[in-house]
């Protein structure tokens, strides 16, 4: 996709991955709207970003649809049209299923997984009408593998993987081959919410700590927007989960993610309230 002239909404974007990625879009000519919860951040956003190009900031909770539908169709009015959406908004509950309260995962649910079919919906049928577009999901490297301490996040990442993916199905079933879909699967980042989290040594030097959310940013504008790619993985060794899930028996597979220390990578987890 040619991205200078586009419009796009990053969800999440006033931190972490969404900031970097709306400073990229912006960097290539692309007008953003950027949704989050957090009004302090989102401000402080609109100041940094909005000298690099014309952006729009709204908060928004986007686990509540009607906030979705409304603010979608405010961005459709302030940049004329919607070509790209970044559905990058997140949250993560460390602890055993067991430990943590019912409100907790239905918080991940509803964040990781049902709000993209809000926003989803929201735009989608434009880009089918105009048969261009290119929705962004993020998934996980937890999206490939199961993680202790992580059931019900890999679950939704799990899903937002299958989700994208039969969406690219529908899209080539109406003949809207022009419309893209690609998911986003990053490691363990060294800095914001997944902060403290690790794989043991033999898989931190197999696949190591992404240093900066920018790496993550930069995937999803050169590798997803620009070349078009279905599934970029940050580090790319991420896709040996899938590589020795295909050769080896289960029970060998297992093991190997023991090895790795993915069993226990949530030990030392603290995220951004260090």
């Amino acid at each position: 996709m040619e991205l200078k002239g586009k419009s796009a909404i990053v969800t999440g974007g006033a931190m972490g991955i969404g900031f970097a990625t709306s400073k990229r879009l912006l960097m290539e000519g692309v007008v953003v709207t950027i949704w989050d919860l957090n009004r302090a951040a989102l401000q402080q956003a609109k100041q940094e970003l909005s000298a690099l190009g014309k952006v729009f900031v709204h908060q928004c909770d986007v686990t509540k649809k009607d906030q979705v539908y409304k603010l979608a169709k405010t961005a459709k009015k302030e940049m004329d049209k919607v070509d790209i959406l970044i559905n990058n908004a997140g949250y993560v509950s460390g602890g055993e299923f067991l430990e943590r309260p019912d409100a907790d995962w239905e918080k991940t649910i509803g964040v990781n997984l049902t709000a993209l079919l809000y926003s989803i919906k929201a735009f989608l049928p434009e880009m089918y009408d105009r048969n261009t577009g290119h929705i962004v999901n993020i998934s996980s490297a937890a999206g490939t593998i199961g993680v202790a301490g992580l059931a019900v996040y890999a679950a939704t990442k799990w899903a937002v993987w299958g989700l994208t993916e039969s969406l690219r199905m529908e899209a080539l079933q109406r003949g809207k081959s022009g419309v893209k879909f690609s998911t986003i699967h990053p490691g363990y980042i060294a800095t914001g919410m997944f902060e403290g989290a690790k794989l043991g040594i033999p898989g931190r030097w197999i696949v190591p700590l992404v240093k900066n959310h920018d790496v993550i940013a930069k995937a999803i504008v050169n590798d997803a927007l620009k070349r078009g790619k279905y599934s970029p993985k940050r580090p790319s060794t991420i896709n040996l989960n899938l590589r020795f899930r295909a050769l080896m028996p289960d029970r060998w597979f297992q093991r190997f993610l023991i090895i790795m220390g993915v069993a226990g990578s949530m030990k030392t987890w603290y995220g951004r309230k260090k």
